[in-house]
Parts: structure tokens; sequence; C-alpha cells
């Protein structure tokens, strides 16, 4: 057997193989997840969580408590000190393609002269590979996105001129333009009026409905309640159920 076809489809983002989604697997799992920081900063102790597809995990705590390094970590944007991250049955970084990141606003360099459809194309760079151009299937599924976040009026905007709801609403596009079947969203209804966060609620719902998973952060209880989908509250660092089972 060749190294690539024990790696299953090779795409152009990288030079990475990609794995397929072993049978039967959950979307995601995650045991005893830590994460650590420079100066032996512990940001997650014995995290876990299991998605199937279809389902909305949604982690809820303050500021600081550990929610987005759960995300990085899934995403292979933060190192595991410990534990173990499976999605769709494989190691972080073998399903790549199939799972999309979108990061707080702040967290984006808004300066970088692009439009926003410049941006949401990002999107398909596990697709096209970083030097790639893009191809109809590629155009479409863009157009696909920014309609679906109500950015299509925008879409020839420069990024630097969005306001703070709008900037929200491209990282989302971003996500959803890479077709991913797990999506991992920290806090996506932050910056947003009523209408836009009830907008982005439904394109959520639509990707459950679709098959994906999500795994969502919020520091609004209140907004998870709402969501109606698997809640899982954080205090520093750990789960609450995890925190009261200590000695």
């Amino acid at each position: 057997m060749t190294a690539q076809a024990a790696h299953g489809p090779r795409l152009p983002y990288g030079g990475r193989g990609h794995r397929d989604p072993v049978p039967g697997a959950p979307a995601l799992e995650v045991q005893d997840l830590m994460v650590r920081y420079p100066g032996n900063i512990t940001a997650v102790r014995g995290f876990g969580v299991r998605l199937e597809r279809g389902q909305c995990g949604v982690l809820v705590g303050p500021n600081g408590c550990g929610k987005s390094s759960v995300l990085k970590a899934i995403a292979g944007i933060a190192r595991t000190a410990a534990g173990e991250v499976r999605v769709f049955g494989n190691a972080v970084g073998a399903c790549h393609h199939r799972t999309a990141y979108l990061p707080q606003v702040p967290e984006v360099a808004w300066t970088f002269p692009i439009s926003v459809r410049e941006m949401v194309m990002q999107g398909r760079d596990v697709h096209m590979g970083w030097l790639g151009r893009p191809r109809p299937a590629d155009e479409q599924a863009v157009g696909h996105a920014l309609v679906r976040t109500g950015l299509e009026a925008l879409a020839d905007r420069p990024v630097d001129a969005l306001s703070g709801g709008q900037r929200q609403r491209a990282l989302l596009a971003r996500a959803l333009a890479q077709e991913s079947e797990l999506l991992l969203l920290d806090e996506p209804l932050t910056a947003l009026d009523e209408d836009h966060r009830q907008a982005i609620t439904r394109v959520i719902d639509e990707a459950l409905d679709q098959g994906a998973a999500v795994l969502m952060t919020t520091h609004h209880v209140d907004e998870a309640r709402g969501a109606g989908h698997v809640i899982i509250p954080m205090r520093d660092g750990a789960t609450l159920q995890a925190l009261a089972a200590a000695p």
C-alpha cells in the first residue's frame, strides 16, 4: 500500500494527506484534554465532549475560562499537553479539510487589503491550495456563503470598512465556504443585532440539518439555552461537572 493510499486522498493544502472518516465514529470526541501555554499556564484541564453528526455543543462560561482554547486545540492551533482529540475518528489534522474554525473578531488582522469576497474565498484554500486559482465550484461555494450570511451586497467592500457585526458575519461566511462537516465557532453571535443573530442561528441550524456537527462558545447562558443544544458549562479551564467531582 502506498503512503497516499494509507492516508486517503491528498488535497493541495500544505502537502497534507487527509483521511476519510472512520465508519461509525462520532464527529468529535475529546477526552481529558489539557492545554498549556508558555509560562506553565494551564488553560484547559480534564475537558471532554462527544458530538455526533447533527449535534451542537455550546461551551458556556465567563471570559478566560478556557472555551477558546478548547476550540483551538481541536482545530490544531493550540498544542495539546495531554488527552486525546478525535475528529471523525481521526487525529487532529488528519481531517483538516472537514474542520472549519471561526475565531473571535479581535483575533483577525482587519487592515489586510482584501475584499469581503476575497476573505471568504480563503475558506476554499483547503481545497484549492494556497496558490491555487478559484474554480467554478469554489466561486459557487463562496457565493452561497455570502448569501447565507447576508453579505452578498458587501462582497466587494474592503474588510477594514466593515462594522463589527459585518466582520462577524464575514468570518462565518469564510467558515461556511469551506463546506466542512465540523464547525468550531468562537462567539459567533457577538456584536450582532437581534435580526442578524436570528439569521445566523438559522444558518447554524441549517448546517446541523445537513449533518454537520457544531461546537460553539458563548458567555451568555440564555444564548446557550435558546439554542436548545448540548450545553457544556465551563469554569477555570474545566467543565463544572469535572470541578464538582474533584476532591
